[in-house]
């Protein structure tokens, strides 16, 4: 699924000229706080026993506290895709607002 949404959402990056992987530090810190909360919650829930990682569906990396790859990944990946998505709209429809600079 993380290909796909790389597939259905990263050539904006190159068709629309949107810019969002050359803003780096913009992204990082849109990004890594909240990326941060919700890997915590996962450790959190791990180490609780709340909920585990099915290992017919995961490919077998494990990062930091034994959270996988796949789950560092989503939370990078699907993050990066909804703002190349918002920047492309943006870039389509030049009088839409979103709320981040008034006219």
């Amino acid at each position: 699924m993380l290909a796909f949404t790389v597939i259905g959402s990263f050539w904006l990056e190159i068709a629309l000229k949107i810019r969002v992987l050359a803003r780096i530090k913009r992204l990082f810190f849109s990004i890594f706080p909240v990326a941060l909360l919700f890997i915590s919650w996962d450790i959190f829930a791990v180490r609780r026993e709340h909920w585990k990682f099915d290992t017919s569906q995961i490919l077998g990396i494990y990062g930091p506290f034994n959270i996988p790859l796949e789950e560092f990944l989503f939370f990078l990946i699907i993050p990066i895709a909804g703002i190349m998505t918002l920047e492309a709209v943006r870039t389509v429809k030049k009088n839409w607002i979103v709320g981040d600079f008034e006219k």
